[in-house]
């Protein structure tokens, strides 16, 4: 079984959406998957609460459950689960190191802001210390042609670390799939926003599998 944690220091990346529609974009490429909700705030696990599906299948980890996350997750390699996904806080706490120390890769969602880059390289220094493999995700980018701003964050980025493709721009559709309990792909299934998050996933999967450098 994969393991995926989206790990960042600072809120309002757009984090707990990414990682469910991640789960639902690898669910529906052949995945059986997992997602853990390790936020007090359990976004995650509500939107799991409103799905109808019954996969990709939704548990909130309860803050006593979290030092032996390694043991849960050993316990559910029998149920026939490929992938796990892991939602943190953002914030940098044990619980995010715990979920850092577990994961095969580590996604870091960054919006293309000057405030986001300055605060994501405790994150980056974190993951290098734990020797980690991990990639920055840059979301809610502009949908505009010829935006900059994203093309600039991108390269100072990859001075960082791996920059995964590609970019999420910031579309209405992210947050109604929320709302609605769905992935973006299932919500809006020939938008742009599902291209994008069907792109990413199989850019992480091939990563997971050592095809993309």
């Amino acid at each position: 079984m994969r393991i995926i944690t989206l790990v960042t220091q600072k809120g309002g990346t757009g984090k707990t959406t990414l990682a469910a529609s991640l789960a639902v974009a690898a669910q529906e490429a052949g995945e059986k998957v997992l997602a853990l909700d390790l936020d007090p705030q359990a976004s995650l696990a509500t939107w799991g609460e409103l799905r109808e599906a019954e996969l990709p299948h939704v548990e909130k980890v309860p803050a006593t459950m979290v030092a032996d996350l390694p043991k849960l997750l050993d316990g559910v390699k029998g149920q026939g689960f490929t992938l796990t996904i892991i939602d943190t806080a953002g914030a940098d706490n044990p619980t995010t190191h715990i979920a850092m120390q577990t994961a095969e890769l580590c996604l870091v969602p960054i919006r293309p802001t000057r405030i986001d880059g300055n605060a994501v390289l405790p994150t980056a220094q974190a993951l290098q210390r734990l020797s980690k493999p991990f990639a920055f995700i840059l979301t809610q980018c502009s949908a505009i042609p010829r935006n900059s701003r994203a093309a600039e964050m991108a390269a100072g980025l990859k001075t960082l670390g791996v920059l995964a493709e590609p970019n999420i721009a910031q579309r209405a559709d992210h947050q109604d799939a929320y709302a609605a309990g769905q992935g973006v792909t299932e919500y809006a299934a020939d938008g742009k926003a599902a291209d994008e998050v069907r792109a990413l996933w199989q850019w992480v999967d091939k990563r997971m599998k050592g095809k993309t450098r």
